[in-house]
C-alpha cells in the first residue's frame, strides 16, 4: 500500500506573486508557466473574475513549512 503524502500547498521558491498557480503546478506535477497561462487566459476571458479566486485561493492554500525555522 502506497500512502501518497502530496499536499496543495504555496511554495516560498518559484513563485511570481502569491504562489498559488505554482503551487497548484507542483500539485499537479506540470510546469509552473503552463498553469500561469491557463490562468492568464481564463482571467481575461471571464471579465477578470479569476483576480477574485486568486486572492481567495491565497488565504485558502497553506504556504509550504518553513524547514529552517527552529
Amino acid at each position: 500500500m502506497e500512502t501518497n503524502d502530496k499536499r496543495l500547498v504555496r511554495p516560498r521558491t518559484g513563485r511570481m506573486l502569491g504562489g498559488v498557480c505554482a503551487g497548484i503546478a507542483n500539485y499537479l506535477g506540470m510546469d509552473p508557466t503552463v498553469i500561469r497561462v491557463i490562468y492568464t487566459l481564463l482571467t481575461v476571458f471571464t471579465a477578470f473574475s479569476g483576480i477574485i479566486v486568486y486572492i481567495i485561493l491565497l488565504f485558502i492554500i497553506p504556504e509550504e513549512p518553513n524547514i529552517y525555522r527552529q
